[in-house]
């Protein structure tokens, strides 16, 4: 089995012991992301639609550096620290994906922790 790391600096860079995706054969697993802008590694300030706008612009870049795009994603699960947002994360959902759409579970969370450099 011959497994190969992603690597983009077009997305966060990856803080710890994982690769922002790992291809095997023709499978790419991307790992999850949260609102970082790669070039300074902060979070998003703004609104919550600015804040899921840069994950799903994480997922593209790393998609892309892996040879494929938003639209070769066939499962996506999306953790959310407040449901009341699932509305918003369709539609900005719509402007990156086209039908089919990917499977996709979507979960509420107490809350997601940033590691950081230190």
């Amino acid at each position: 089995m011959n497994k190969f790391s992603i690597h983009t600096d077009s997305a966060p860079a990856a803080i710890g012991t994982y690769s922002q995706a790992v291809k095997v054969g023709h499978t790419v697993y991307l790992s999850g992301q949260i609102p970082l802008i790669p070039a300074t590694m902060e979070l998003v300030e703004g609104s919550f639609k600015q804040q899921i706008t840069q994950v799903f612009e994480n997922l593209k870049a790393v998609a892309g550096a892996a040879g494929g795009s938003l639209n070769d994603i066939v499962k996506l699960n999306i953790y959310l620290t407040d449901l009341a947002n699932f509305a918003t994360v369709n539609q900005v959902m719509e402007s990156y994906f086209n039908a089919p759409y990917p499977a996709r579970a979507a979960l509420g969370v107490a809350d997601l922790i940033c590691t950081r450099h230190q």
